[in-house]
């Protein structure tokens, strides 16, 4: 209804003499489509041009992020947004009209991963008291101290061929924890499954407690607080875990004393192999994820992941196998192999069953991870 109108019928409305003028309001007007078509990016930018007014400036609006994290009631920008000095003289208003403008309670923004050797984060909390968040990921439920503790949304093709791997009644051992995804999703689709999970920074221990109690699995995990280097856990692992970049080699020697020696296992061994950019010719096509995104290409393997082959040159197309992987991956087996001989005084044998392209990691570095199947050669 017009506003003219609307405030004329109200005219005409008797309402009883007590009643307290209070109740009566005019409501905003509806909308328009055009607000509502806004992106949240559109939003926030609309929002800080009105707090600034003639102060607004094409700086920073390059300053406003276009993109960042979601965990519940918390959004993480990104460290390159806000920078410019005029923000600093808004105080907490400019949190408070971000956090608004995004729907958000609490804002935080990220920084550079230290170099402690940790990969710890380096995030502010701008807006709130407590950086303790929960996050839900092809059906698991997280929680972790945002400021505290590492975690990537992407990976979701890595995340759902973890799931996938035939590990019922299986004992996984995870050498670099973190916040126990790869544990979790085994954890979770494998009812039979049982875990030994390392990590040695605090603050994601705390974050595994309590993970696994809210997803009920406490019983079937065992948390080990340290340096998996020097564990002394041995024999005990039919699935070995390695998902450290950008390598997980000083954790090779570890991962080859804890499979069983009598069956031996498979190690999931994580490792940054740079690729030398080659151009493409009909006869040697590019993997597509070199024009978009390496999760894209990986998607469309996703059947294949279900029955992994003792060749992973027979699982994959050869031209979406880049030569650098495959000599990573043969160098990879034959190591593993010769400290498993020298282990347990015996050969073993080590086959390639898979090279999965998580995703790009720098320009022509690819986070890769190799299945490899270690078995002890029989008499």
């Amino acid at each position: 209804v017009a506003l003219p109108v609307l405030e004329e019928k109200l005219d005409q409305l008797q309402l009883p003499g007590e009643m307290p003028c209070g109740l009566v309001q005019i409501q905003h007007p509806v909308p328009s489509r055009a607000a509502r078509r806004q992106t949240p990016a559109q939003k926030l930018r609309d929002e800080l041009r009105r707090l600034l007014g003639e102060s607004w400036s094409e700086e920073l609006e390059h300053d406003v992020p276009r993109a960042w994290q979601r965990h519940g009631d918390l959004v993480l920008l990104s460290e390159d947004s806000f920078r410019a000095a005029p923000w600093e003289k808004l105080g907490p208003a400019l949190w408070e009209t971000v956090a608004s403008a995004l729907g958000a309670r609490r804002l935080a923004r990220r920084g550079r991963v230290l170099p402690d050797g940790m990969r710890s984060p380096s995030i502010t909390l701008l807006l709130g008291q407590d950086g303790w968040v929960e996050h839900v990921d092809n059906g698991v439920r997280y929680t972790f101290d945002v400021t505290k503790c590492m975690f990537s949304p992407g990976n979701i093709t890595e995340k759902l061929r973890v799931a996938s791997l035939p590990c019922s009644g299986e004992v996984l051992v995870d050498l670099y924890a973190g916040l126990q995804r790869a544990v979790m999703q085994v954890l979770m689709a494998s009812r039979s499954a049982f875990a030994h999970a390392w990590e040695w920074t605090s603050h994601a221990v705390e974050a595994l407690r309590r993970n696994l109690v809210l997803n009920g699995v406490q019983d079937r995990c065992r948390i080990h607080h340290g340096d998996s280097r020097q564990l002394e856990l041995q024999d005990v692992a039919d699935r070995v875990n390695l998902g450290l970049i950008p390598s997980s080699e000083e954790g090779w020697p570890v991962a080859c004393r804890v499979l069983k020696k009598g069956t031996g296992g498979v190690l999931h061994i994580h490792h940054n192999v740079e690729t030398l950019p080659a151009p493409a010719t009909p006869h040697t096509p590019i993997l597509r994820a070199e024009r978009g995104s390496l999760e894209q290409a990986s998607s469309d393997r996703e059947r294949q992941h279900q029955n992994p082959t003792e060749d992973s040159r027979k699982e994959m197309p050869a031209a979406r196998i880049r030569p650098e992987w495959q000599r990573w991956a043969e160098a990879a087996a034959a190591r593993i192999r010769g400290l498993l001989a020298e282990l347990h005084g015996q050969p073993w044998c080590t086959s390639i069953l898979h090279i999965e392209a998580v995703k790009s990691y720098a320009p022509h570095v690819h986070h890769l991870v190799l299945d490899l199947e270690c078995r002890p050669t029989l008499p």
